[in-house]
């Protein structure tokens, strides 16, 4: 049984992929995941308020009681002036590149102009196979347009993609007017892959203590719905690569995920749940149903049932919205 699939320009021995996520920060779970049958590893998110938050503070204790003696301050440098980081994610890389044969792929969430490629840099001096571009980023200026946050999208991919050398995917929300033309526009922009969907975790607000505060919450199956159907559209319209995240739990949502279109599925809530040790349970029930359904291949079933290959390519569009309403008046009764 031929398991192999291609994302990002590399050659993985299967389409299951741990996504970024706490699990990661630690070597050995690295370790972990490469003998349960990871493919590859995505690293979890370096943001920049990290970085800066640690610039900062340096900065404090590097000019800490020099205010007694101005001229000491010509010494230090400004926060602005230090070498961007920080060590310890690149000392990461490089630890992680040490410790596992398999691919590993960088995670970057940055805010200000220059710091994506500046930090894309960083991660491919430090051995990073390829990296993801998290723009996990919310809106809240009633005068900025949509046209103008796109832009601000492709602006991103087009400087990471000036800046290294190394392939670069781009994890998105759903959120736009029109996704299928922003998919094209990153695609011809320069992304090698399209990493569909990034979950936003919501607010919360403690009726206690009267605070909002962040609550994870982690995915359910239900949630592969929606990259389900976009990755089928987009299959075979666009040359990046697909990575379908978010509501992968079992193999039967593998193997949708790629008679959809994907190169591969990343794994995150259902590996927080259950363990690094499913990766080897999902890759085990994928090649028994495989077995079942006389297919030889990964590359066979990918994108069998996208919309440009599924008999009803209405099935993915509104078209299906009142056969939907029909079914589910029917089941009722």
């Amino acid at each position: 049984m031929n398991l192999t699939t291609t994302y990002l320009g590399l050659t993985l021995r299967t389409p299951l992929v741990p996504s970024a996520s706490p699990l990661s920060e630690e070597i050995n779970n690295i370790k972990k995941m490469e003998e349960a049958g990871a493919a590859a590893v995505v690293l979890h998110s370096l943001f920049e308020e990290q970085i800066t938050h640690e610039v900062y503070e340096l900065h404090h204790h590097l000019t800490h009681g020099t205010e007694s003696f101005a001229e000491s301050l010509t010494y230090f440098p400004e926060p602005q002036d230090f070498v961007l980081g920080p060590e310890e994610y690149l000392e990461h890389i490089r630890k992680a590149k040490a410790a596992v044969d398999i691919p590993i792929i960088a995670s970057l969430n940055a805010r200000t102009d220059g710091a994506w490629s500046e930090y894309a840099k960083h991660f491919e001096e430090a051995g990073a196979d390829a990296m993801e571009l998290n723009i996990y980023n919310i809106p809240t200026d009633m005068k900025l347009t949509g046209a103008q946050v796109e832009e601000t999208y492709i602006d991103i991919v087009k400087a990471v993609k000036a800046a290294v050398k190394i392939p670069v995917a781009v994890k998105l929300s759903p959120f736009f007017s029109n996704f299928a033309n922003m998919a094209r526009r990153l695609d011809q922009a320069g992304a090698d892959g399209l990493v569909l969907f990034n979950r936003f975790y919501q607010p919360d607000i403690d009726l206690d203590n009267l605070e909002v505060e962040p609550r994870v919450l982690l995915s359910t199956p239900q949630a592969m719905r929606l990259p389900l159907r976009w990755i089928a559209i987009l299959h075979g319209r666009i040359s990046a690569n697909l990575a379908a995240t978010s509501g992968i739990h079992k193999a039967d949502d593998v193997i949708k995920m790629l008679m959809a279109g994907a190169s591969v599925t990343m794994l995150c809530s259902a590996l927080l749940k259950h363990g690094i040790d499913l990766i080897r349970v999902i890759e085990t029930g994928l090649v028994q149903w495989m077995e079942e359904h006389e297919y030889k291949s990964v590359i066979q079933m990918q994108g069998s049932m996208s919309q440009i290959n599924c008999p009803d390519p209405s099935a993915f569009e509104r078209a299906q919205y009142m056969r939907a309403l029909k079914s589910f008046k029917q089941n009722g009764q």
